[in-house]
């Protein structure tokens, strides 16, 4: 366990003039309020408080910031208050800590709250808090750290997953966006292997088997910078690092890549002592290697928001491989690793405001922004865009400039000029030459927007569009067009059922009966709560029962307006999936990706034909309507086998597909179709579909395979045939 002596002394180091009596008083303060207290690991619980601490200590932060990570927990998990603590340490400690446990805090779910409305909330919190005091942030991130190092002593599987998801979602862009990119990687490496086991055990054998074949390489490499750093006399430090398993994964899913194409699992970082000199390096290799220009990136000259700067070049190196290096300073090397926390404002504990200028301009925007949206997903999802930004600068006819993501489209840029006229975009020109609505833009570009009068958005431009505002006016087109058609429905459904029981519908609307009722189930208005009955969210006779609670239900309708909508199966077809605790709706696997028990999901219902079950990650989720998501999960006492496909890559040799088919026999699973092919180079595919009890399962039995001599890689995959 970290010492309280081994902070003290870390900061003397960067601070020797601190007053460190405030954090020796604060140590004892919590040892003395969280006596007693334990962790999951079995450790005491002051053991938490002192890794935070550490971490911070770590991040040279001022005495401030340490003594209140000390006490982060102390408001929440003991009768501690407030004002004690600003009666001991003062008003900037007991400030932080105070927006430390409101971060925490998440009020109880209501009835039609769900754990992405929680979500969403937590990072309402986050952004609000960033904007009064940035260090209640990087409080919370140390904290973050420390608790998914300790992710493996919670109990669940689906605990473990839930908190690394939340991880991804939420406190690794946010470090990314703060510039604090060793937190950013180490939470994403943690978060990785807890929510996509088989993805980060397959790129661990990948990356572990690229070690070995390229240790040479690196040396070589490494060697002839020295050299060529030395003939053009530029002292400098050479680093050789493999770019992390989450974000080689991302790189192959976004670009559709073998890992075989991902060029730069190495990456090369020359360290030196000022900018010039780091424009002569990059001339220096530039004249040893050929360079790929479209990959030469300067963000010395053009920083990125979250004060990052390096320039990166891609060259053809030894063997006609392409190497990637960054070559920076040395300051500017702690500020990529540190970002905002190695900002000599926040030692002081300053705090954000109008005047620190347009480096944290995104900051105010968030705060601005964050009260916009109502629909949680879609504030998580307009948050997201906002934290990885990649910018691209292109030009109105009339020679103004506008700044948008990477790869946005005409449709993009339509809106950002308005919102009628995004709406009303039927074509783009980019330099004069017509181009489809999907054409990628480009730093340079300028663009012509051509409309049609009475245009109205389209569902497919959510497929590519690119920026927030788009996004968001497109759904809100969307919405409203589906709420229209499902008040009409959810009407018709309601009158109808209404008369059944000798009631009149609109005449308990006009009573104010039915706006009682809407107020119940958190609806602000009467036409909210009809059309999502007509979502198939809510039943008639829910509504009614809740005016007359006496009411009789004959036999007939015993039957919810959901299942009638939905459609319904028999229990004996029971698949194991829970809808708003029934078991008896019509569900059905979706075939884009097949989920297995152990995966997150999310049910879309869908007229007529049930509730359809998709992986949470499934790229198709995101296309759906937010209306016609509902929760589901895996029922806990259900077990069956589900289909799974698999690929197995592979050196050719004699045998191999039996030994494959060996390991799948050992693990007690039905084989339902093997397939096989070879290249002229010799490479072995096979294709396996089994049926598996989990996702846990599949994982076990792809880790073995692995094992198998002359496999290269094992993926899970989508298989219709």
């Amino acid at each position: 366990m970290i010492r309280i002596t081994d902070i003290l002394d870390k900061i003397y180091e960067y601070n020797p003039d601190a007053d460190l009596s405030i954090i020796d008083r604060a140590y004892v303060y919590s040892a003395r309020v969280h006596e007693g207290q334990v962790r999951l690991s079995g450790e005491p619980y002051l053991s938490h408080p002192l890794e935070v601490a550490d971490i911070l200590a770590d991040m040279t932060l001022d005495v401030e910031s340490i003594a209140a990570a000390l006490l982060h927990d102390v408001i929440e998990d003991t009768p501690a208050t407030k004002e004690d603590i600003e009666k001991m340490f003062g008003p900037g400690v007991a400030h932080i800590v105070e927006g430390v446990t409101k971060l925490s805090s998440l009020p109880l779910p209501k009835s039609s709250a769900t754990k992405i409305a929680q979500q969403a909330e937590s990072l309402r919190k986050m952004i609000l808090a960033m904007a009064d005091d940035i260090r209640v942030v990087l409080i919370k991130l140390a904290d973050r750290i420390h608790n998914m190092r300790t992710l493996k002593y919670h109990r669940t599987p689906e605990k473990k997953a839930a908190i690394a998801q939340e991880t991804l979602d939420i406190y690794a862009p946010i470090a990314a966006r703060l510039g604090i990119f060793w937190i950013k990687h180490e939470l994403e490496e943690i978060a990785f292997y807890y929510t996509l086991r088989d993805e980060y055990e397959r790129i661990d054998a990948l990356v572990n088997t690229a070690k070995d074949k390229k240790e040479d390489y690196i040396k070589e490499v490494k060697t002839s910078l020295q050299y060529k750093m030395e003939e053009m006399e530029l002292p400098c430090e050479i680093k050789g690092r493999y770019k992390q398993h989450y974000s080689i994964y991302q790189k192959m899913l976004s670009q559709s890549l073998e890992f075989e194409e991902v060029y730069d699992i190495i990456a090369f970082r020359l360290i030196l002592d000022t900018v010039p000199q780091c424009y002569a390096a990059m001339g220096a290799i530039h004249s040893m290697w050929k360079p790929i220009y479209y990959k030469i990136k300067d963000y010395i000259g053009n920083p990125k928001p979250n004060m990052y700067q390096s320039i990166h070049t891609t060259v053809v190196g030894p063997k006609g491989e392409r190497v990637e290096i960054q070559i920076r300073t040395r300051d500017m090397d702690q500020i990529a690793e540190s970002g905002i926390a190695a900002h000599w404002s926040y030692k002081e504990g300053s705090k954000i405001d109008e005047n620190t200028g347009e480096l944290y301009a995104w900051i105010r925007n968030l705060v601005e922004n964050q009260e916009n949206y109502n629909d949680p997903d879609e504030f998580l999802e307009n948050v997201r865009i906002d934290l990885y930004p990649d910018e691209i600068y292109v030009f109105t006819p009339q020679g103004e400039i506008k700044t948008l993501p990477k790869k946005a489209t005409p449709v993009d840029f339509a809106y950002k000029i308005h919102t009628e006229v995004g709406a009303a975009c039927t074509g783009a020109k980019v330099s004069g030459k017509l181009v489809p609505l999907t054409h990628e833009l480009k730093t340079g570009d300028t663009i012509e927007i051509i409309t049609t009068k009475g245009h109205h958005p389209s569902t497919d431009w959510l497929n590519f569009v690119k920026t927030v505002k788009a996004r968001t006016k497109i759904r809100a087109y969307i919405n409203a067009r589906e709420k229209e058609r499902s008040y009409s429905l959810g009407r018709e459904m309601c009158e109808k059922i209404f008369r059944k029981k000798n009631q009149n519908f609109n005449a308990l609307i006009k009573s104010g009966e039915i706006k009682t009722v809407a107020e119940f189930y958190g609806f602000k208005t009467v036409d909210d709560l009809i059309a999502h009955v007509g979502f198939g969210k809510l039943t008639p006779l829910q509504i009614l029962k809740k005016i007359l609670p006496d009411l009789g239900e004959p036999r007939e309708e015993k039957e919810s307006f959901f299942q009638k909508i939905a459609g319904r199966t028999k229990r004996k077809t029971d698949t194991g999936i829970i809808v708003k605790g029934l078991n008896d709706i019509l569900v059905r696997f979706s075939k884009c990706c097949n989920p297995l028990p152990g995966d997150p999901i999310i049910g879309f219902i869908t007229q007529g034909q049930g509730v359809t079950i998709h992986s949470k990650n499934c790229i198709n989720v995101m296309k759906m309507s937010n209306e016609r998501k509902i929760e589901v999960q895996w029922s806990e006492n259900y077990t069956d086998t589900y289909p799974a496909s698999i690929r197995i890559k592979t050196s050719d040799r004699h045998g191999l597909l039996a030994d494959i088919a060996a390991v799948i026999s050992k693990s007690n699973v039905n084989i339902l179709n093997a397939q096989s092919e070879t290249s002229e180079a010799g490479i072995g595919l096979f294709y396996f579909t089994f049926m598996v009890e989990s996702s846990a399962q599949l994982r076990k039995i792809m880790s073995e395979i692995r094992r198998v001599k002359k496999v290269t890689d094992v993926k899970r995959v989508v298989r219709n045939d």
